[in-house]
Order: C-alpha cells, then structure tokens, then sequence
C-alpha cells in the first residue's frame, strides 16, 4: 500500500495487555475509539484502534497481547501517566463515570480542575492502565487556535 504522507506524523501508542479480548470490549465501551485492524502471528495479537473516518490526522491506539504473557495484566501507564479523551459535554464525563463506577473500574471521581484541565473523571482499564475523561481541557481547541484548519500532507 502506498503512502502519501509528506511529513513526519505522530501516529500511534502501543500498550501491552493480558487479555486483548477484554481490553478491546473496554476501550469500544468507554471511549469513542472503534477497531481499524487486527493482526495475529505466532507471538502474539495486536488491534489498532481509532476514531472511526479519522483521516486527515489518525491516530491509533495499539493493543498488544504477547501469547507468553497472556492472563497476566501488563500495567504500563499509573499511577498518573495516562490515555486522555476529550468529550464535548460535561454530561458525557459524568455518563462515563457512572458506568465505570458500576463497573468497578473508575478511579478518579468526577471533578473540576484549574484551567487549563478542566472537568475530568478516570478509569482504569482492564490491565491497570489509566483513562482520563475529561470535558473542556482544551486540547482540540489550543490546536485549533494555534495552527487552524489546515489540509493534511
């Protein structure tokens, strides 16, 4: 497959996990991400997830379950370094955090932060790894006012 990229892109986080199963049902429950692909190989299975029609600037979180490691969680980002997904309503935090809740998975109650942080809850995914959810931070919109709509190259 040919590319077209013209310059240098960041485009992919890669995170260990115990069950990939598992850990690709929580991401598709508690964020936007979708799967874009899976791989297998005698090592070991990886899915690529990402925001569904992301083109101009994807991004993908990588899963990774090595076959040797399986059934042992693979903590890789705690107590603080963290995945961030910013939502467009505070509602949204506080629907994601009830789930979590009930799930047993949250771990950082939802609050306001000083600026530039905004409103932000957390999760723990099913290897440990923390999940922030948060709504105003400002993350798009520093981006925006910075550099504005360009075309991708």
């Amino acid at each position: 497959m040919a590319s077209s990229l013209t310059t240098p892109r960041w485009t992919h986080i890669a995170i260990p996990c115990g069950d990939i199963d598992r850990s690709t049902a929580f991401y598709l429950a508690y964020t936007p991400l979708v799967v874009l692909a899976e791989r297998r190989d005698d090592d070991g299975r990886t899915v690529w997830l990402s925001h569904d029609g992301q083109v101009d600037s994807p991004f993908v979180l990588v899963l990774s379950m090595v076959f040797k490691d399986a059934g042992r969680p693979q903590p890789t980002m705690a107590p603080f370094a963290h995945i961030g997904i910013e939502v467009p309503e505070r509602a949204d935090v506080d629907a994601v955090a009830d789930r979590a809740r009930a799930d047993g998975c949250l771990v950082w109650e939802p609050r306001d932060m000083p600026d530039p942080i905004g409103y932000i809850c957390a999760l723990h995914d099913p290897d440990g790894n923390v999940i922030e959810i948060s709504h105003d931070q400002g993350v798009y919109a520093a981006v925006q006012s910075r550099w504005g709509q360009r075309p991708a190259g």
